[in-house]
């Protein structure tokens, strides 16, 4: 009964399916292909070149090559001149020291070659009032031997001239601390290229040949035949140029009519009154130690050959004292007073007033004045390295201008 129930309602089930399968069938529409174009791909730079009308793009791959190239030069151009500081560094150390040693070899070379003079001399003194003997023979021996040792130690002395190495190496010490402070600068507010790189290396190479370590076979002649100032740059040395742009600055980079020839006024005063000044004093100074150095070697040599003739004559031990008591005086001022340090100090400041001269001639040569250092700039670094302030530089080439100069153009020395 219920399976005879069940059966019609599972056909007629069946039968609702079909009719609604029936319904909702519907033909099936024919494909149709549409060919879409394709839009090529931009980055966002060759958007922003299109939008601003800029039909020729390069690609942002070779920006950043370019940038990844400045990039790497600006960081080499930085080591090499970090390679440079440590070198000029490294310099200073050994220029100082080697000042503080030569101002030693000064000292206790004077002290002792008068020391061995006065010994001398006195055994020559005491033997004139010895008799025929031993004692004579051994105070005259004693004594010659003396005055013949003070002979060559003064012989050596005055070739080097201590005083006037360690002169040079406080110089060269002074200088390279100038050149270490330059770069320091230049890392800090400059853009460094490497040019700059180049100009670095000459300036460090002309110091070393200007003022040279070692004393066998690069040592300064300490008697040239004409005196002539230092000179520590390189001679090509190029004219300084902008490192750095500044908004709102004059069309003429701070140059005029008036400043370029207060500029020429002051080399006039520099070039008649402070260099002609130096050079005199130092050819003067030159011929004194010239004189001096020859005088205390001979003294010291005719005080030799005289304490070997003592007992032979009344003549000879007046000639050995008093050979020696001079050579020791010329010996103490030649060295005490230290008259090769004096004629350094005249050949450097001799140079200071040439470099002066020199910056001031090839900066007024460019005429590009844009590629001249700002001319404000340069008027205050020429009053402050003659230690004058603005208004008295001004003066100054006025007075030169009038020609009643009757100073020098530097305050400092």
């Amino acid at each position: 009964m219920a399976s005879a129930l069940l059966l019609p309602s599972a056909s007629s089930a069946s039968c609702c399916s079909r009719k609604i399968h029936a319904a909702i069938q519907v033909p099936r529409l024919p494909k149709l292909s549409f060919s879409v174009p394709k839009i090529p791909k931009r980055n966002l730079g060759e958007e922003l070149n299109i939008r601003d009308g800029f039909i020729n793009t390069t690609p942002v791959e070779k920006l950043n090559v370019i940038d990844d190239r400045s990039h790497s030069s600006g960081t080499n151009v930085t080591s090499q001149l970090y390679a440079i500081l440590e070198a000029v560094a490294d310099r200073v150390e050994m220029h100082a020291n080697l000042g503080e040693q030569r101002d030693n070899w000064n000292t206790l070379l004077l002290n002792s070659i008068n020391m061995i003079i006065l010994t001398a001399a006195t055994m020559a003194g005491v033997a004139a009032t010895c008799g025929i003997g031993m004692p004579l023979l051994a105070l005259k021996l004693s004594s010659t031997l003396l005055y013949s040792a003070a002979t060559g130690m003064l012989l050596i002395m005055n070739k080097i001239q201590p005083s006037q190495l360690a002169e040079e190496q406080r110089n060269a010490t002074r200088l390279f601390k100038q050149l270490q402070s330059q770069i320091q600068t230049m890392l800090a507010i400059g853009t460094p290229t490497q040019e700059d790189v180049k100009e670095m290396m000459e300036k460090v190479l002309a110091l070393d040949k200007a003022y040279p370590l070692p004393l066998l076979g690069a040592m300064l002649e300490k008697f040239p035949a004409k005196f002539e100032p230092a000179v520590w740059w390189p001679k090509n040395q190029v004219l300084q140029k902008k490192k750095i742009s500044h908004e709102g600055k004059q069309c003429n980079n701070g140059w005029s009519e008036e400043l370029e020839i207060e500029m020429r006024e002051i080399i006039k005063v520099v070039e008649r009154k402070d260099i002609e000044d130096y050079v005199r004093l130092g050819n003067l100074a030159l011929k004194i130690n010239k004189t001096l150095a020859i005088s205390g070697p001979l003294l010291t040599g005719i005080a030799a050959f005289g304490s070997a003739f003592i007992g032979n004559g009344s003549w000879a031990p007046i000639v050995a004292v008093a050979a020696g008591a001079l050579a020791s005086t010329v010996n103490a001022f030649e060295h005490g007073v230290q008259v090769g340090m004096v004629i350094e100090m005249y050949r450097n400041c001799g140079g200071f007033f040439q470099l002066l001269q020199e910056s001031i001639e090839a900066t007024l040569e460019e005429k590009d004045l844009e590629k001249r250092e700002n001319g404000e700039l340069f008027q205050m670094k020429v009053a402050m390295k003659l230690g004058r302030s603005l208004s008295q530089l001004r003066e100054l080439a006025t007075k030169s201008a009038s020609s009643r100069v009757d100073e020098f153009a530097s305050k400092l020395f």
